[in-house]
């Protein structure tokens, strides 16, 4: 299959993909920190979406896809997430800035929800109900696929079943709590705690792939 993981630097999901033996290309608005920059599109995801498309990897390679078989989506959640909540409000009154922000997130989500593709997946912390966002199919835990974490994660999904889980153990931390990302600090802080966990990854690949 020809798969688009899109918002994704870390290239996990991309990897696992390729490593099942499917053509697989991430692409963000950052350089890739995966090593594999023969697979990274380094740009805006949007005319990438429906397919009929151009695109040069990070290699200098030239590539055409008429349609894709497949979008994994990690779209940012910043101003979307249900954990922020409590930033979108100051002084009791609505902050117009970042209610903005949130629509221009929601309108991003939805594009990639809506793209031309058979098969789509969409991941996600939980969403504040005021953007509207369409409702989820599944919820999942990093310690259903072994790493022993809490933190509910929505997908969204078109075309493709539930994940399976591989490993289903109990969680030990919070996702605050978590040592990997207890001293984590800095400006990477946020960039290195959105990454998703290659046991996740390797479970998307083994139920999609």
């Amino acid at each position: 299959m020809r798969i688009l993981v899109a918002c994704e630097e870390s290239q996990r999901v991309c990897i696992a993909f390729r490593e099942k033996g499917h053509e697989a290309y991430s692409c963000d608005v950052e350089f890739c920190s995966g090593k594999r920059p023969e697979w990274h599109i380094w740009a805006d995801v949007l005319p990438l979406l429906n397919g009929n498309c151009d695109f040069r990897t990070c290699d200098g390679q030239s590539h055409h896809i008429d349609k894709w078989d497949m979008i994994i989506a990690f779209p940012p959640c910043t101003y979307l997430s249900k954990a922020g909540s409590s930033n979108l409000y100051r002084n009791g009154e609505l902050d117009e800035v970042r209610f903005e922000l949130g629509k221009r997130a929601a309108e991003f989500f939805r594009k990639i929800y809506e793209a031309d593709c058979p098969r789509i997946c969409i991941e996600n912390p939980v969403p504040m109900k005021l953007f509207g966002l369409p409702p989820h199919n599944q919820e999942v835990e990093p310690y259903y696929f072994g790493v022993p974490v809490s933190k509910k994660t929505y997908l969204w999904l078109r075309g493709l079943p539930f994940v399976c889980p591989t490993n289903v153990i109990e969680p030990l931390y919070t996702f605050t709590t978590f040592p990997q990302f207890k001293n984590s600090f800095g400006k990477y802080r946020r960039k290195n705690r959105s990454k998703t966990f290659p046991e996740f990854a390797a479970a998307m690949a083994l139920s999609w792939g």
